[in-house]
């Protein structure tokens, strides 16, 4: 999640957490902690407050969620609903102790970690993120008993405030959002989740034969399962388009039609052109159809910019409706992205923790033995771990250890290798400090 979900957490989090910070606002509700002249009535609201604003801004950013994440995520919810299929809340709770416990709730307690601040925060800031996070944290899990799950009488009151069905039913849909809208099947959560809605203007897609091609103003609605217009806003749908059937969202130059901020959804059969209110809501739609669909396995690498009119297409003159694109579809990933990571130090981090563990991977690699080859009693040795699929799980582990070894050995060459060349040239002889000049000059990468 550090490596995949930074740029997610900073869009989602930093603006918030940075106002939190700017605004220096109290919200001390232990009364034993009050200062003197400090409400705890006004801390309370202004606690509330803050978590109503970060608990909005999270549960509304599953579109924006890494589909590396989503695709994870699904893993996990369908694993565990497997395995404890009577507990119904499974596949919530499995999904949230990742997204809410180990990336959300550390990254509002300590921010500068995540790098949402330069610094770290003055002891009264720190206070009301810790507050902040403790919340967040406790709706996140949907315990059934949650003013029992804090040890503190002051945080069990304060936590009334969300005592509502509305805060569940949020978490909930933001967690069927973030375990299904990134996978190719986004019909694995039956309630459709509505993402989007409003009006545009379409062009007639010439479904018809001897129909009208003419612009019409209608009521769009994007749930995670389908793309869909009608008339008027709570009105039938005229025309539905399947997510999975959605091969490319794109702009629309302006000189096909003389009009500006338009945008096409590519179909198997035909594209849909439509007009949004302004540029920013043209963006937003691209934005969210792209996310939305962007697993699907059948989209396009290339399109058309311009339509297809009086027999060719605008942008590149070919005269066959059903001729490749030319030009490349962008990609769904944000040009802006950035990530400061140390790629280095965290395969370093990796290959530690493999080591480490090194005896406990063997014994795991022996059970997985076992297993494939022995029906009978277990070993009680092995009977600490669970491994669905013996041979695969150990064909992986064989290429693990045989990689930390390689690794080991290489290690282990190198030192010789410098332990060798410092009795060559014994530090301080002048033999050093030119075998010292010639490893300055060496270029890192041959290193």
């Amino acid at each position: 999640m550090k490596l995949a979900g930074m740029h997610y957490l900073h869009v989602t989090l930093k603006p918030t957490i940075e106002e939190i910070c700017q605004s220096h606002k109290s919200c001390e509700i232990d009364p034993v902690r009050l200062k003197d002249g400090e409400s705890l009535e006004s801390n309370t609201e202004n606690l509330r407050q803050y978590v109503d604003r970060v608990f909005s801004v999270i549960t509304k950013s599953g579109v924006s969620c890494p589909t590396v994440m989503c695709d994870i995520f699904f893993s996990l919810r369908e694993a565990a609903a497997k395995r404890f299929q009577d507990d119904l809340d499974v596949r919530y709770t499995a999904v949230s102790s990742f997204i809410f416990l180990r990336f959300f709730a550390p990254a509002i307690l300590s921010p500068n970690l995540f790098q949402l601040t330069p610094h770290h925060t003055d002891p009264q800031t720190s206070r009301t993120l810790t507050l902040v996070s403790k919340t967040i944290q406790t709706l996140g899990s949907l315990s059934k008993s949650k003013s029992a799950s804090f040890k503190e009488s002051y945080m069990a009151a304060f936590y009334e405030f969300f005592n509502e069905q509305k805060y569940a039913d949020a978490v909930k849909n933001f967690l069927d959002l973030i375990s299904s809208s990134g996978r190719r099947d986004p019909k694995s959560v039956q309630q459709p989740i509505l993402l989007k809605e409003g009006f545009m203007i379409k062009r007639a897609q010439g479904r018809k034969r001897f129909g009208m091609k003419n612009f019409k103003k209608r009521w769009f609605r994007l749930t995670n399962h389908e793309f869909t217009y009608q008339k008027s806003k709570g009105d039938p749908p005229l025309y539905g388009i399947p997510i999975e059937n959605i091969l490319a969202v794109e702009p629309l130059e302006e000189e096909s039609f003389k009009m500006k901020n338009m945008f096409q959804v590519i179909q198997p059969e035909r594209a849909l052109y439509i007009q949004a209110n302004n540029c920013v809501e043209a963006k937003a739609w691209i934005d969210i159809l792209t996310k939305v669909s962007q697993c699907n396995q059948k989209r396009l690498a290339v399109y058309h910019p311009s339509a297809y009119l009086n027999g060719h297409w605008l942008c590149c003159r070919a005269s066959s409706d059903t001729a490749a694109g030319c030009s490349p579809c962008t990609s769904g990933l944000p040009a802006n992205i950035q990530l400061d990571i140390d790629g280095d130090r965290e395969t370093e981090r990796i290959y530690s923790l493999f080591s480490s563990y090194m005896s406990k991977l063997e014994k795991m690699q022996e059970a997985c033995g076992s297993r494939s080859v022995y029906d009978g009693p277990e070993r009680e040795e092995y009977s600490t771990f669970i491994i669905d699929d013996p041979q695969e799980t150990y064909k992986t582990l064989k290429q693990v250890i045989a990689g930390v070894a390689a690794l080991e050995q290489e290690h282990a060459q190198y030192k010789r290798d410098k332990f060798k060349k410092t009795k060559e040239h014994p530090i301080g002889d002048k033999s050093f400090q030119s075998y010292i000049r010639q490893q300055s000059e060496t270029p890192a990468h041959s290193m």
